[in-house]
C-alpha cells in the first residue's frame, strides 16, 4: 500500500467504526467473507439504475443521486470553499490577535502555548483536565494491556483456537472455549477495578462500591415485577442525591453520625479528625460524583438485562435459536441475555468500572460485553487499531491548533459585551465556540475506546458527524454520544413504545412526547442545573420543524424531482445548524443569559438602534454558504454510503 493510499484509508469510515460500513444484523463470518471476498452486491446495483445519476432499490423505487463532484454545481461550490472558509478563520483569527481593542479582557485567561508567538485558550476546564492528564493516561493505556498480557501468561487458558485467527478468517469459538476466555477476562477486569478505583477516587471507592452493592441487591433480590421501577426510581434518587449532597463528605457523614454535644457544643474530634483524614485522601479524581453518572447507566444496564433474562429462562430459549453463540451479530450479542450465571456479583463490577471505559465511555450493554469477553469481535484488527490511534493523534492536532489561534472559549468566559463585535464576527465565534465543544468531548471519548480496542472490546464510536455536517437534526443526536443515543433506545425509547410507521398527527404527538421524557432526562443525567434542562427542551423544539417538513414535503412525493428534493433538503440542513447552535451554546458554552447576549449583539448596532439589514444578510450569508457546502457534499456521501449498506443487505 502506498503512503496516499494508506493516508486515505485512515480517513475512511470503517478506520472509525466497522458498524458505518456493516449491518447490525451481520454476523462475524458475514463480515470476514466480505473483507476477504468482493462483494456481489455491486452488480445488483448497476443494474437498478433507471435513468443516468438515479439509483434504485430491489424494487425499483429511487434511492439517491449520484455523487456530483463533477458538476458544475459543485464547481462553483469549489470557489466559493476556497474563499469563503479562510475568510471565518481570519474573522475569529483576527479578534483573537494581541492588537484587537478587547484582547486586554480575556488576555489572563490565555496559557503559554507551544507555537511560535500564540498563547493557547485551554480556559474550559474539560478539557484542560483531559489535556494535564494525557501523558498519565498515555501510561496507563500501555500499562494495562502489560498487566492483563503478564496475568494471561500466568493464568492460561486451554484454546483450541487462536483468538487472532478470528480476526483474519474466521474460526467458530466453542462454548467451553468461551467460558474459560470469560473467567480469565472477568477476573482480571474485576481485580483491576479493585485496585484502579481507589487509585482514582481515593476513599470514595468504598462509597461507588456501596451504590453499586445496593444496585445489584435491587435486581436480585426484589420479586422480578418490582426491578424495572426500583431500578429507574433507585438511580435517578442517586443523581439527584450525587448533586445535593455533592458525594456524601465523609466529613458531613461524621457531623450527622455526632453531632454537637453538650453546653460547649464539642464534637467527637476523633470521628472527626479521621472523616477529615478520608477526605483529603480523595484520589487522582476527589469528585466521584461527576463520573458515577456513566456508571448510573451500566447499573441501569445490568439490572434490565438481567430483568429481560428472567423472561427467556436464563438464555435457554435463544440458544436454541442461536447454536453458535461465537457467530453472533452485534445486535443479537446485545439482545441475547447472557448464562445465568453470567449475572454475578464478580462479572457485575467487572463491567461497572471496566478501566478502559470507565471514567467517560462510550458504553456498552451487560449482555454486549459479556459476549464480547467470551468470543473476541471479528471487527478488532491491529492494523485497524493503529489507524485508529493516528486519527485520535490528528484530531489532538487539530484541537491544539484551533486553540492556538482560536480564543473563541476565552472571549466568552470573559464577560464580553457583545455590540463591539460585528455581527459576522458574533457568528463565527459562536459557530467555533461550538466546534470546540464538539472536538472537547470527541478526544477523550475516541482515546478511551482506542484503549478498549487495544484491550479487545468494541465499542461504538460515539462521534459520528460534526454540526457543520449534518443534514438532519434527529440524525445529529443519533450521532452525537452515540453510544448514549443507543442506550436510550434499548432502555427508554423502545419500552416506551418505539417508533410508529405512520405520519399522522396522533403518532407525532406520541413521539413528541417520548422525545420529551427522553430529553429531560437527558439533560437531567448531564446535570441538574436549570441551563441543561432548557437545552433539552430546546432540542426537541428544534427537532419540530424537520418532523413537520416530513410531513409537508414526503420524499415519496418527489421520487422523480430528486434534484428539487436535494435543495429543499439543503435549505431545511441550515435551518438545522442554526438552530443546533442555539440549543448546544445554551447547554454547553455561554447559557441562556449568553444567547441572549449574542443575538442581540447580532441585531443591534453600537447604539442599540436596529442594525442595517445587509449586515443581517452577510452574518447569515456566510453561515448558509458553509452549511450548503457541507450539507450538499454530504448528501451525495451520505447517498453512495446508503446504496452500499442496503446493498450489502441484500
Amino acid at each position: 500500500m502506498g503512503i496516499f493510499s494508506y493516508i486515505r484509508s485512515i480517513y475512511a469510515l470503517d478506520t472509525i467504526d466497522t458498524r458505518f460500513t456493516s449491518s447490525s444484523l451481520i454476523t462475524p463470518r458475514e463480515i470476514v467473507s466480505a473483507r476477504i471476498e468482493p462483494t456481489t452486491s455491486t452488480s445488483k446495483r448497476d443494474d437498478s439504475i433507471l435513468s443516468p445519476g438515479v439509483r434504485t432499490d430491489h424494487s425499483g423505487r429511487p434511492i439517491a443521486q449520484s455523487s456530483k463532484w463533477n458538476t458544475p454545481e459543485f464547481y462553483i461550490y469549489y470557489f466559493v470553499f476556497i474563499t469563503v472558509v479562510p475568510y471565518m478563520f481570519w474573522v475569529v483569527y483576527d479578534v483573537s490577535k494581541h492588537s484587537d481593542p478587547n484582547y486586554y479582557k480575556y488576555e489572563h485567561l490565555l496559557s503559554p502555548g507551544w507555537v511560535p508567538g500564540r498563547k493557547i485558550d485551554i480556559s474550559d476546564p474539560q478539557y484542560y483536565a483531559f489535556r494535564c492528564n494525557v501523558p498519565y493516561l498515555a501510561m496507563l493505556l500501555i500499562l494495562h494491556p502489560m498487566l492483563r498480557n503478564l496475568y494471561n501468561y500466568f493464568r492460561p487458558i486451554p484454546m483450541r483456537n487462536d483468538p487472532q485467527k478470528f480476526n483474519t478468517h474466521y474460526v467458530p469459538v466453542s462454548a467451553v472455549e468461551g467460558n474459560a476466555r470469560l473467567e480469565q477476562r472477568a477476573s482480571f477486569d474485576f481485580i483491576f477495578a479493585l485496585i484502579f478505583l481507589p487509585v482514582i477516587h481515593g476513599f470514595s471507592a468504598l462509597k461507588i462500591l456501596s451504590l453499586l452493592y445496593l444496585n445489584y441487591q435491587i435486581s436480585t433480590s426484589l420479586p422480578r415485577k418490582f426491578i424495572p421501577v426500583a431500578t429507574w426510581s433507585s438511580n435517578i434518587a442517586i443523581l439527584f442525591a450525587n448533586e445535593l449532597f455533592e458525594g456524601y463528605s465523609f466529613a458531613k457523614i461524621a457531623a450527622y453520625m455526632s453531632p454537637l454535644q453538650g453546653e460547649g457544643h464539642v464534637p467527637d474530634s476523633l470521628l472527626h479528625s479521621w472523616s477529615g483524614w478520608l477526605d483529603d485522601h480523595g484520589g487522582i479524581i476527589p469528585r466521584w460524583e461527576i463520573l458515577f453518572n456513566i456508571t448510573v447507566l451500566r447499573q441501569i444496564s445490568f439490572n434490565l438485562d438481567y430483568y429481560w433474562s428472567l423472561d427467556r429462562n436464563g438464555g435457554n430459549k435463544v440458544k436454541k435459536s442461536f447454536p453458535n453463540p461465537s457467530n453472533l451479530s452485534e445486535r443479537d450479542r446485545i439482545e441475547t441475555p447472557a448464562d445465568a450465571k453470567d449475572y454475578c456479583y464478580r462479572n457485575y463490577i467487572a463491567y461497572t468500572i471496566y478501566g478502559p471505559l470507565y471514567l467517560t465511555g462510550p458504553i456498552i450493554t451487560f449482555n454486549d460485553y459479556i459476549s464480547q469477553l467470551k468470543y473476541p469481535p471479528a471487527s478488532i484488527e491491529k492494523s485497524r487499531t493503529l489507524k485508529y490511534g493516528i486519527r485520535f493523534l490528528l484530531c489532538l492536532l487539530a484541537m491544539e491548533l484551533i486553540l492556538h489561534f482560536d480564543y473563541c472559549v476565552a472571549i466568552s468566559k470573559s464577560d464580553p459585551l457583545w455590540s463591539d463585535y460585528t455581527p459576522v464576527q458574533i457568528s463565527l465565534l459562536s459557530y467555533f465556540n461550538l466546534h470546540v465543544v464538539w472536538l472537547k468531548l470527541l478526544l477523550p471519548w475516541r482515546f478511551f475506546r482506542l484503549w478498549a480496542l487495544i484491550d479487545d472490546i468494541d465499542p461504538p464510536e460515539n462521534m459520528l458527524r460534526c454540526t457543520s455536517n449534518n443534514l438532519s437534526s434527529v440524525k445529529f443526536w443519533r450521532g452525537w454520544h452515540r453510544s448514549y443515543n443507543r442506550w436510550l433506545i434499548r432502555y427508554i425509547y423502545v419500552p416506551m413504545g418505539g417508533s410508529s410507521s405512520r405520519s399522522s398527527w396522533k403518532s407525532i404527538s406520541k413521539s413528541v412526547l417520548k422525545f420529551i421524557t427522553i430529553f429531560t432526562f437527558v439533560a437531567l443525567w448531564h446535570d441538574i442545573s436549570l441551563n441543561l434542562l432548557i437545552w433539552g427542551w430546546l432540542i426537541v423544539l428544534f427537532m419540530m420543524p424537520e418532523v413537520f417538513a416530513g410531513i409537508l414535503f414526503p420524499r415519496k412525493k418527489w421520487e422523480n424531482n430528486l434534484t428539487a428534493y436535494r435543495f429543499i433538503c439543503g435549505i431545511g440542513a441550515v435551518g438545522n445548524v442554526i438552530m443546533m447552535m442555539a440549543a448546544n451554546l445554551v447547554g454547553f458554552a455561554v447559557g441562556i443569559d449568553g444567547l441572549k447576549s449574542i443575538i442581540y449583539g447580532i441585531f443591534k448596532d453600537y447604539d442599540g438602534k436596529s442594525i442595517p439589514f445587509h449586515e443581517v444578510c452577510q452574518s447569515l450569508q456566510l453561515m448558509i454558504i458553509r452549511s450548503c457546502l457541507f450539507d450538499y457534499g454530504n448528501f451525495s456521501i451520505i447517498c453512495r454510503h446508503t446504496n452500499h449498506v442496503r446493498g450489502s443487505r441484500k
